[in-house]
């Protein structure tokens, strides 16, 4: 793990030497990860890579660059993830996500607020696209509740909570369930942070669910926020995959 708050020399190179490449491969790209944490929060803590988001067009270049300047790259997996090593540090480009919900687009890009890093004028991922990101991180291994909470804390005030209702709105009730553990977590500053019009239109809907007909298909939508723990649900329980679209 490295402590960004005092980085090893060769860390701090390595890291000054990726940005360089990647303004130099002319591509777009926004820092994501612990580093967007500590833009939006404050919070420095350990972190084992450097992430990087970018459109899916644009990772073959930002690998052929650092390729041809000796760096070792690997396409982990071509739906969302490719990595770039120079040991014992590397860097993840993001393209997507686990679940392909959260697929990077131009407007990332465009409403990414800029900031120095490591003294490098960089773009980051915007705050609603980095909790949209966190609200399906659920797994038993990791859970990024508390880091949307002080997202939410912190930057809050600035949200654009409209954008982010948009983004969620298949899945509202994890946006839902996030804000009522924000209420339990904060009872002193939800008031002045969270919407009152957001959580009223939220629990209307969830009020409205109970007159719907029952769902024909037996889904289990428990895959798009941990791809491990409901498998049992799919193999031995009955239920159909969140990822498989039938007609």
């Amino acid at each position: 793990m490295i402590h960004l708050d005092n980085p090893p020399e060769d860390c701090l190179i390595f890291f000054q030497d990726t940005l360089r490449l990647l303004q130099e491969s002319e591509s777009q790209f926004m820092v994501g990860g612990a580093l967007a944490m500590f833009h939006y929060t404050g919070i420095i803590r350990p972190t084992k890579d450097l992430d990087i988001f970018c459109k899916s067009s644009e990772y073959p270049k930002i690998l052929k660059h650092f390729a041809a300047n000796g760096y070792q790259t690997e396409l982990t997996d071509v739906r969302w993830l490719a990595k770039i090593h120079k040991d014992p540090y590397f860097i993840d480009i993001i393209f997507d996500s686990v679940n392909h919900n959260c697929t990077v687009e131009q407007d990332w890009f465009d409403r990414g607020p800029e900031g120095t890093l490591f003294d490098t004028n960089v773009r980051y991922i915007p705050a609603e696209e980095l909790v949209w990101c966190k609200l399906y991180v659920q797994n038993r291994e990791r859970y990024d509740s508390a880091d949307i909470n002080h997202i939410w804390l912190k930057h809050g005030k600035n949200l654009d909570w409209s954008h982010l209702l948009t983004r969620m709105d298949q899945h509202w009730h994890l946006l839902l369930a996030q804000i009522l553990i924000f209420q339990f977590t904060y009872p002193h500053d939800y008031r002045e942070i969270i919407p009152k019009e957001l959580f009223d239109e939220l629990i209307s809907r969830a009020q409205d669910q109970y007159e719907l007909p029952v769902c024909v298909e037996k889904i289990c939508l428990g895959p798009l926020i941990d791809q491990t723990q409901y498998e049992i649900d799919i193999k031995e329980w009955g239920y159909k995959s969140s990822t498989i679209k039938t007609v």
